[in-house]
């Protein structure tokens, strides 16, 4: 039987992004394995290799992921590797090497390169040189961002194709538009009332994500906007820093955060606006799932929202640290009841392109060109 590999750091990227992918492979015949950190049980999948990745370049148990996956590779007789995350993809394709000679073909996709416009120098150094390095050892290589994609044709990485995919697919059976009445029944069982102007950011909570910014935003604005709500769900390193932060501004009424949640679907549904305050994305599904919702949005203005939102056409794209900028966009929406609406139908528009089933298609092409 034909085998196929996964390679990710962790069971979650996998389980939260792939499994559609796996089970394409799995109806095709194929005996699907996986190989990431983590014991969870992950459908569609045949073999399960728990190997000891760590996301950090600088930890040397990072070498023994490598042997591990080396072994794997070198003892099965893959016909595609598709590897994500960077330490994951990394060490691929580095155990692969071999593998290729046998004419296993592998894919990569970068979900969001370290490097970028803005970047800090030090992740030019660091990781640009091995990403170039490595594009020699990949059969395609795929980006989900126009950013991304031109910067990999510019600086002539040495991918044998590389393709740009619209993320990993939304599904638009999830995350769907609601009715006026849907929302209204949704806010009376979560204790909001129709006066409530509702902003919502799903995120881990890091420093990356910048939410103080958007704890901010609501700071300059909860005179303005007495009934402003911000919705930060996530967790994430941060989850203290930011409760104080909130109590410090005495913002308690105005700002819940809300951990890990299993409602995002309902909690996107009695929002009015959407935001991001995201310093670097590769694609956000965030985005995308707000857009499916329906919702209007206000982000900054990194790689992936911007290639989401389109300023004037279904929101607003706002500098990076640009608070009052930010919190004049929200407040524009908030009294603009019909720029809402009509931002809020051009988001389900918009993020058509990016629906799981127009995805699976683009995959599939690429799939079939190595198997």
């Amino acid at each position: 039987m034909k085998k196929v590999l996964f390679t990710a750091t962790v069971d979650s990227h996998i389980l939260n992004f792939h499994v559609p992918y796996l089970k394409w492979f799995k109806e095709k015949g194929y005996e699907v394995h996986v190989a990431s950190n983590g014991n969870s049980s992950i459908p569609f999948v045949d073999i399960k290799h728990n190997i000891l990745f760590e996301r950090s370049p600088f930890r040397l148990v990072n070498l023994k992921a490598y042997k591990q996956l080396k072994k794997i590779i070198d003892n099965n007789n893959y016909k595609l590797i598709h590897c994500h995350t960077p330490m994951g993809s990394v060490l691929t394709r580095l155990a692969a090497k071999k593998a290729r000679k046998k004419e296993t073909k592998v894919i990569y996709t970068a979900h969001g390169f370290h490097f970028f416009k803005r970047a800090p120098i030090v992740n030019w150094l660091l990781y640009y040189p091995v990403e170039k390095w490595l594009s020699k050892y990949t059969d395609c290589l795929i980006t989900i961002n126009d950013e991304d994609y031109e910067c990999a044709i510019r600086k002539k990485f040495k991918a044998g194709f590389i393709k740009k995919v619209n993320g990993v697919g939304i599904d638009l059976n999830k995350f769907k538009f609601q009715t006026s009445e849907k929302r209204k029944e949704l806010r009376k069982q979560y204790g909001y009332s129709e006066m409530d102007f509702i902003l919502i950011f799903v995120a881990e909570l890091n420093h990356n994500k910048h939410q103080d910014m958007l704890i901010n935003v609501v700071n300059v604005l909860k005179n303005k906007i007495p009934n402003i709500k911000l919705l930060l769900v996530g967790e994430g390193n941060l989850m203290e820093q930011y409760m104080y932060q909130v109590k410090e501004l005495d913002l308690e009424n105005n700002i819940k955060l809300l951990g890990y949640r299993k409602d995002v679907p309902n909690l996107m549904a009695i929002s009015d606006v959407a935001v991001s305050a995201s310093r670097r994305e590769g694609l956000p599904v965030n985005v995308m799932e707000a857009m499916a919702t329906g919702l209007p949005l206000v982000v900054t203005d990194c790689r992936g929202n911007r290639d989401l939102v389109k300023n004037g056409e279904n929101g607003y794209v706002v500098g990076i640290d640009d608070v009052d900028g930010f919190a004049n966009a929200v407040d524009e929406l908030y009294r603009l009841h019909k720029v809402r609406v009509k931002y809020g139908l051009n988001s389900v528009e918009l993020v058509k392109k990016c629906s799981l089933d127009n995805v699976i298609i683009k995959m599939e092409q690429i799939y079939k060109k190595y198997i």
